[in-house]
């Protein structure tokens, strides 16, 4: 599986999808989250972030989302962590942080 960017108009490919959130990571622009105001990295992270840290409702009032938008970040969060390994991307990170 091949696995794209799709953060504003990058479509970058990865062949693992550990390297697409890397790149989301390291190579565009943290975002201030709506609802908490925290600053997270844009892409899955953000994704991730805002369905474990927020309800629904909340982002739904924030971003000003529908059902629709919600239930493709969440296809998107659940097909992401069914095929990461998302200890080596923390390891990975980490690694760059040094």
């Amino acid at each position: 599986m091949t696995w794209a960017c799709g953060i504003d108009d990058c479509g970058e490919t990865f062949e693992d999808v550990e390297d697409a959130v890397v790149h989301q990571t390291n190579e565009h622009t943290r975002r201030e989250c709506a609802v908490c105001g925290v600053v997270v990295p844009d892409g899955y992270l953000a994704i991730r972030h805002a369905f474990n840290e927020h309800t629904r409702a909340e982002y739904v009032r924030a971003y000003g989302a529908d059902s629709e938008e919600v239930r493709q970040r969440e296809e998107i969060k659940d097909e992401i962590e069914a095929e990461a390994d998302l200890q080596e991307v923390v390891e990975r990170l980490n690694q760059a942080e040094l």
